[in-house]
């Protein structure tokens, strides 16, 4: 049984994608900073919950033994650990705001991706991040959350060039054997919705957001796909 490694997935987004992945056959792990809340969600989606500060390299490496010996090397790594600071113009653009950012979105997914891209490079695994179609389109107001955005998907499109050149190694006989070519994937959005918004919000429509069982449907389809024709893929789920 394949396993996929779920971090921060006490989010809304984080339930929906572990129950997905379950429901279609997978062993989940569900990661988040708060014991109390992961094991919420792990019994909402039959995830198998475990906390570890995603930010701190000693707890991820700790982490990934632990994974190591109850199941052996992860098959996927999806990243879902963000949040969103902003506002205003560049002058609002504050250092707390820049601080939470960059451990969120940067740290978390910078720390975990290279502590387990050995395991996605051996099982031919997968790594997927979510991040938002405001990259392509930055303003003052939102300047320290699309850079940050910008930084994950640089570094996500590193680790894509560096799960290739593995591949090539290995056609070429200059690497052991693996499972074949790992994948490292973008998955874009305007915004994430939940029946609990629309619930509050009835009268809205919320145009171009992407519901969150819409977002975890189209990252179980990664896993039906070859890696290697979705290595360093950016896709837009606005446009699905």
């Amino acid at each position: 049984m394949k396993t996929i490694l779920i971090a921060g997935g006490s989010s809304a987004a984080g339930i929906a994608t572990a129950r997905a992945l379950v429901g279609a056959g997978y062993r989940v792990v569900t990661v988040g900073s708060s014991a109390a809340r992961i094991e919420s969600a792990a019994k909402a989606s039959g995830a198998s919950p475990l906390s570890a500060d995603l930010a701190e390299p000693a707890a991820v490496a700790e982490l990934h033994q632990k994974i190591l010996s109850d199941y052996g090397p992860i098959h996927g790594l999806i990243h879902l650990v963000g949040g969103w600071r902003g506002g205003g113009g560049l002058a609002e653009q504050n250092d707390a705001d820049w601080g939470f950012l960059s451990h969120n979105v940067i740290e978390t997914l910078r720390i975990t991706s290279r502590e387990f891209a050995p395991d996605l490079e051996q099982t031919a695994g997968l790594l997927a991040i979510v991040s938002s179609t405001s990259v392509a389109k930055p303003t003052a107001g939102n300047a320290n959350y699309v850079a940050a955005k910008a930084a994950a998907e640089a570094w996500t499109l590193a680790i894509a060039q560096g799960f290739g050149k593995a591949a090539e190694a290995e056609q070429l006989g200059e690497a052991a054997t693996t499972a074949g070519q790992a994948a490292a994937v973008i998955l874009r959005v305007k915004s994430l919705l939940t029946d609990e918004m629309r619930a509050a919000q009835p009268e809205r429509r919320f145009p171009g957001y992407t519901h969150v069982d819409e977002l975890a449907a189209r990252i179980r389809t990664l896993f039906e796909q070859p890696a290697e024709q979705l290595n360093a893929s950016v896709i837009d789920l606005t446009a699905d």
